[in-house]
């Protein structure tokens, strides 16, 4: 269990929205101090949220977060984009530069605030996931939030000796400005992100934060064809 009263909380891509709703719940909930972190940080009016500088693609700047933030306990590895590359693109540039926010990124942040979360107890690092991690129909977006579930698996099992909680939130559709184009039913981003602190307040090492998040983890124990029945093929049984 990690508690979020008296915590101090980083939250990437703290602009978006999602990560606008971890600063504004993390306070709700009590927490002594939010590091709400963006590339160009905007000021918040809260003494306690202390805006700070961070493009996670860029070490440097990583690495001089980590160096102002050292008393950090829970880290929400939000930050994330779409930009719409897909794995059979000639030109692999955008599908590389996903990779370097959605994967390399994330995991460069866990990396550099691992010692503080050591040195403050443990705490917890939340990685922002999706329900795109366990089906590939998101293309290349799918394919760098998969990488990064396994990734969190590994993540879970390293920092577990120095009792840092490592959890993986998966969420479908929701009302942020990345999905703005989506003609879709979306969840609220502030049920998500209730669902997630009081995931990592009850120790959850996953936070499944809807209906489609469930129903797609429980197909990966079935036939590949119950997620996929597109390569069922036409008049043949599912």
């Amino acid at each position: 269990m990690v508690a979020i009263e008296g915590s101090v909380v980083l939250v990437t891509g703290a602009n978006g929205g999602l990560g606008t709703e971890f600063v504004r719940q993390a306070l709700d909930r009590g927490a002594a101090k939010v590091y709400a972190s963006a590339r160009t940080p905007k000021e918040w009016g809260d003494e306690r949220i202390v805006p700070l500088a961070l493009d996670v693609t860029d070490p440097a700047s990583v690495a001089a977060a980590a160096a102002a933030a050292g008393d950090v306990t829970i880290v929400v590895n939000n930050a994330g984009a779409s930009n719409g590359a897909r794995l059979g693109d000639t030109d692999a540039k955008a599908l590389r530069d996903l990779f370097d926010v959605n994967l390399f990124g994330a995991i460069d942040v866990a990396n550099a605030f691992t010692p503080a979360l050591a040195a403050n107890g443990g705490g917890a690092l939340l990685n922002v996931l999706s329900v795109l991690s366990w089906i590939g129909i998101g293309d290349g977006y799918s394919a760098t939030k998969a990488a990064l579930w396994s990734a969190t698996n590994t993540q879970r099992l390293e920092l577990a000796g120095q009792g840092t909680l490592v959890s993986a939130l998966h969420l479908g559709y929701t009302d942020t400005p990345m999905t703005a184009g989506v003609d879709a039913p979306k969840n609220d981003p502030a049920d998500v992100v209730a669902q997630a602190y009081d995931g990592l307040a009850a120790g959850d090492f996953e936070i499944l934060a809807d209906d489609v998040s469930r129903l797609v983890k429980a197909g990966l124990a079935g036939p590949i064809e119950g997620l996929y029945p597109q390569l069922v093929p036409a008049g043949a049984d599912a």
